[in-house]
């Protein structure tokens, strides 16, 4: 007997442990069990785990110190399930490593997942790997599960989904890193196979509204075919949702307020010989009823009658309903019918358009209004003007504490102070903040400051010599603090006065100086600007080697004048713009057309002031403009009075018009002339302009010396000193542009410039036509160096000067369409491209100028502004028309436009 009872008690030693076991693994769950018996948990432990805390393990599992539990039982059992819930662990048991008496020790076993080692891309560029990183989170370090290789896979395709590349595929192998425990590595290798095109469009239900046309409003998703050979084929998700929406608009514009897309697929075939894949589309579409706009009443309007509100909302009853219209009309911020009320001051101002009944074909709407209180400003500040003084900004301001909120004032102080230069126009933010408590309104103008001061430091190599400049131009000076230490940081700024100074010189050839100030408010109150210039320029053409190789035979004279001329052989000789004319409105042809060719052949180391070709220019100008109230304050005047005196020796080859008698022009002529311009300038943005006006009317004119004397300057033994000593003309210039978008992106606007010049040149006395003062047409519209008073205009697709003689014309006309696309307009660099076309003609006198017989061009351009560097561009323009006397001129030509700033 005690045999036997000696063996069960060795056998119940053995097998109790196993029978407070009860585990499970991530495949099966498996419970052992023998009798169910209450037991108090002594200790829970944890093991099996490295990264994570074993307390709050312990807490998640819910099993406690002191707690009775059945072994086995429900309580076990649940603790394992919400271990396993967490998602973190591969595998999860709990056991007991000891029982005394009803007492119980119990140890949690958890297998956690591996970590992530390392990801692997195959298949793909940095860029997109970035795009994948940033969108699937694989994190280094971190455990992975099932569901995430899962989801990595399904967002991945739909990464390269997006892109057009339908049949990508995704393979995530995973592999043990070898020098890490319990650690993986990811290798993701991604085929994006081709990028799928559309092949077919196929559009059924559509009775009133043609396929070409719901496919033309589809803009991303086109169809192969020859009409849309210039545009994108590839089938891309998104742009195929925006797309569908497009479609129903169109639908909606022409009153189908009901048409649905009542179904549409997508599927792959195969096309041509190489069998490529392409996508079919199928659209099923529900048109509904075509609705037109029925009554329109207005509700809770008290300041502005509802005949007005239904004349200013320009829709009758009757007409083809148009949601885009409607709501255009009512909400847009730059025609909407909201402006009324903002204008006034209403800025809690609600409209409601409400659909009180739809009849079978017309729609009648309730215009609910809710007018609220007039707000009225409280606070007006400004922020971010780091270097810009306050006064500055503060004075272009319209907006001011105890006026009526304007919405138009809002915007023209964002014009005004985009206008100044200082600041950022993208960046300046107008942010209004209202205050519905009190009726209130507070406006926070938050300016970034640009860098607008600019430094030139320029070389170049052209017609034989070197010409380099050096120019600094403070755009936002201040000369009230040129004592004041403090200020010079490194120089006093922040009062908005502009200091230019520039040198440029080419050695003996050519040099000039010249220095301006100019004080946009004069004494500080009044938006009364005062400048003042003075500029010294002197030209040695004798100093010139390649000055020889352009004395080549030039062109004949023709026409009639006072002066006898008709035909003959022309002048011959040096143009430092191109090649010589015989002019027509000084009258010298048969005259002048013999004229005996002077052959210089000097150089820099030969040359000496007493035979040297010499023109030297003094200027100074004082200026005073000022804003007008009438007909609106977008309208300025600015006068000028300014005096210039010309030096000029040897110059007979140049001027020989007014060569003495040993075919020379020696002499000093003076030019007191007094300039109005009337302009109006309405353009929102001075870099990029989006939209607004600017157009200008200007007459320089100076005394008529000929109407207060007897002189007959028709004599011809007056010498050419006496007759221009005092240099008389009326010159006037006639300059307008446009501009307007043609979409509505604020970001990406496509903006239409519409321009044109005329400009022309009279006198007083035909006898004493000026010799100076003249327009150079053709090419850029820049000049190596400064002729003063003569104005150069770009015409691309020319060469330089190419439409004008070497002295200018007297008249011009030029007119430009011109398409800006910007393709960055961030504070660190404004670009945009452009396609021009562009025609103009420049003439001598009315009798032979016919002003739209014009040389036409086209081309393309860009236009770049750094803030380090300013404005530069280039142009390719294509000159479709010859020019007369001057073969070669048009055809392919490349302009440039340089600039620096820091």
């Amino acid at each position: 007997m005690l045999k036997y009872i000696t063996i069960l008690l060795f056998i119940i030693v053995a097998i109790v442990p196993g029978a407070f076991s009860q585990e499970t693994d991530s495949t099966n769950f498996s419970i052992y069990y023998s009798s169910s018996k209450k037991y108090e948990i002594a200790d829970v432990q944890v093991s099996g785990i490295k990264y994570l805390d074993k307390s709050v393990l312990i807490q998640l599992s819910g099993l406690k110190v002191g707690d009775e539990i059945d072994v086995p039982g429900e309580v076990v059992t649940t603790a394992i399930k919400k271990l396993w819930n967490q998602g973190l662990f591969s595998d999860v048991k709990i056991a007991a490593t000891k029982v005394v008496d009803n007492k119980i020790w119990l140890d949690i076993y958890l297998q956690e997942r591996p970590r992530l080692a390392d990801v692997n891309f195959m298949g793909v560029s940095k860029s997109e790997k970035d795009d994948i990183t940033e969108k699937v989170l694989l994190l280094k370090g971190s455990q992975i599960t099932d569901h995430q290789v899962n989801n990595a896979e399904r967002v991945i395709k739909g990464i390269f989904h997006e892109k057009g590349f339908l049949n990508t595929t995704v393979n995530i192998v995973q592999r043990d890193d070898s020098t890490q425990n319990n650690s993986i590595i990811l290798d993701i290798y991604i085929d994006k196979k081709e990028k799928v095109k559309v092949n077919k469009i196929y559009i059924s239900g559509n009775e009133e509204i043609k396929q070409i046309t719901l496919e033309r409003a589809m803009k991303k998703t086109n169809a192969k075919g020859l009409r849309n050979i210039f545009k994108t084929k590839k089938f891309l998700q998104e742009e195929y949702k925006n797309d569908k929406i497009a479609l129903i608009d169109k639908y909606n514009e022409v009153g189908y307020r009901d048409a649905i897309i009542a179904s549409d697929s997508i599927y792959q075939v195969e096309v041509g010989s190489k069998k490529k894949t392409r996508v079919n589309i199928d659209i099923e579409l529900d048109e509904g009823n075509k609705y037109y706009f029925g009554n329109i009443r207005w509700v809770g309007n008290t300041i502005y009658p509802s005949d007005y509100l239904n004349s200013y909302l320009g829709i009758k009853k009757g007409d083809v309903f148009n949601q885009k219209i409607l709501d255009k009309r009512l909400f847009d911020n730059d025609e909407g019918l909201n402006n009324l009320y903002l204008d006034k001051g209403y800025l809690f101002f609600n409209l409601d358009p409400v659909e009180v009944n739809i009849s079978v074909d017309s729609i009648d709407y309730e215009m609910r209004i809710y007018e609220g209180k007039q707000a009225t400003i409280n606070e007006v500040r400004i922020v971010g003007n780091t270097k810009t003084h306050e006064h500055v900004a503060r004075r272009e301001i319209k907006t001011f504490p105890g006026d009526l909120f304007s919405k138009t004032l809002l915007m023209r102080s964002y014009r005004e102070l985009a206008q100044l230069g200082h600041f950022d126009p993208e960046a300046i933010n107008p942010d209004v903040q209202p205050n519905p408590e009190d009726g209130t309104v507070d406006i926070e103008y938050q300016l970034v400051e640009k860098a607008n001061d600019q430094i030139e430091l320029s070389g170049g190599w052209g017609a034989g010599m070197f010409v380099g400049s050096v120019g600094l131009k403070f755009a936002n000076f201040s000369v009230r603090n040129i004592f004041n230490k403090e200020a010079w940081r490194p120089l006093p700024t922040g009062d908005g006065q502009t200091l230019a100074l520039r040198y440029q010189t080419s050695g003996r050839y050519y040099r000039t100086v010249s220095l301006s100030f100019i004080e946009p408010w004069l004494g500080g109150k009044k938006p009364n600007s005062f400048s003042v210039s003075l500029s010294h320029s002197r030209i040695n053409y004798s100093a010139n080697k390649y000055y020889q190789s352009y004395n080549s035979s030039g062109y004949g004279g023709y026409g009639s004048s006072p002066y006898g001329y008709g035909s003959g052989s022309g002048y011959s000789g040096y143009s430092p713009y191109s090649s010589g004319y015989g002019y027509d409105s000084y009258g010298y042809g048969s005259s002048y057309g013999g004229y005996p060719q002077y052959q210089y052949n000097y150089d820099s180391e030969t040359t000496n002031d007493a035979t040297d070709q010499i023109w030297e220019t003094t200027a100074l100008a004082l200026g005073y403009g000022y804003r007008l109230s009438y007909p609106d304050d977008y309208f300025t005047i600015y006068h000028e009075a300014s005096l210039e005196h010309y030096n000029l020796r040897n110059m007979g080859s140049y001027f020989y018009f007014l060569a003495d008698e040993n075919g020379q022009v020696n002499g000093t002529f003076n030019n007191l002339n007094f300039k109005t311009v009337v302009g109006r300038s309405s353009v929102d943005n001075p870099l990029y302009s989006r939209r607004g006006s600017n157009i200008s009317v200007s007459l320089k004119v100076t005394p008529p010396y000929s109407w207060f004397t007897d002189t007959d300057y028709s004599a011809p033994d007056i010498t050419a000193e006496d007759r221009y000593k005092w240099i008389e003309y009326h010159k006037w210039l006639f300059k307008g542009a446009l501009f307007t978008p043609i979409t509505k992106s604020a970001e990406h606007t496509l903006v239409l410039r519409t321009a044109f010049e005329l400009g022309f040149l009279g006198y007083f006395d035909e006898n004493r036509k000026s010799p100076f003062e003249g327009f150079i047409v053709g090419g850029s519209g820049m000049s190596g160096y400064n002729i003063y008073g003569t104005d150069y205009v770009a015409l691309r697709g020319y060469k330089d000067y190419s439409l004008s003689p070497q002295s200018g014309s007297n008249m011009y006309s030029k007119f430009t369409m011109e398409m800006r696309f910007p393709i960055t307009l961030k504070p660190s660099a404004t670009i945009y491209a452009l396609a021009f076309l562009e025609a103009g003609n420049a003439g001598l006198s009315f009798h032979n100028y016919v002003p739209f017989k014009l040389h036409r061009s086209a081309g393309l351009g860009v236009r770049i502004f750094l803030p380090m560097f300013g404005l530069m561009g280039i142009d390719w323009g294509y000159g479709f028309d010859e020019v007369p006397g001057n073969p070669g001129a048009n055809g392919s030509q490349f302009h440039f436009v340089i600039g620096q700033q820091f």
